[in-house]
């Protein structure tokens, strides 16, 4: 058996497993859905319109892969928000899959952490309604909540 791994060009471990649309790992030789590149830039508008289609189409951990991008592409003063938004595309992602308690977890973490920017509202973002779906969601799951994705920008 070979322990070598597929490795990145600054050494970072790739993973060359198919995936299913919620990320799942599929078997070697299955037919996934295409991942979203890493490391893209995009503007705070691109970003938000690529993970709101992603979102859209049942696809949250795509949408979180986006969110990912921005996140750590920035220092700007927003850098937490995307993280935050990041988060929460994670716990839809872990609901649709069935984790109740990784979803509960990552629904909240994420809520709180784009809490702060909630009365500015940046790039449109309705980042108080994010945090209400959130919120909702979390606490539905336990009772079979229907996992609709949140709408990111007002209006």
């Amino acid at each position: 058996m070979s322990t070598e791994r597929d490795r990145d060009e600054e050494g970072r471990a790739r993973n060359a497993r198919p995936r299913d649309g919620l990320g799942r790992p599929l078997p070697h030789g299955a037919v996934g859905v295409e991942r979203q590149p890493e490391g893209v830039v995009r503007t705070p508008d691109e970003t938000l319109d690529a993970a709101q289609r992603l979102l859209d189409a049942g696809r949250p951990f795509h949408a979180h892969e986006v969110f990912e991008d921005a996140w750590k592409g920035t220092d700007a003063p927003e850098r937490e928000l995307w993280r935050g938004l990041a988060q929460l595309a994670v716990g839809l992602t872990h609901a649709m899959r069935g984790n109740t308690k990784g979803a509960v977890a990552l629904l909240t973490r994420g809520a709180e952490a784009v809490a702060p920017y909630a009365d500015r509202s940046p790039y449109g973002i309705d980042v108080a309604g994010v945090r209400a779906w959130a919120r909702r969601l979390a606490d539905g799951l336990p009772d079979g909540a229907e996992l609709l994705p949140p709408r990111l920008r007002k209006g």
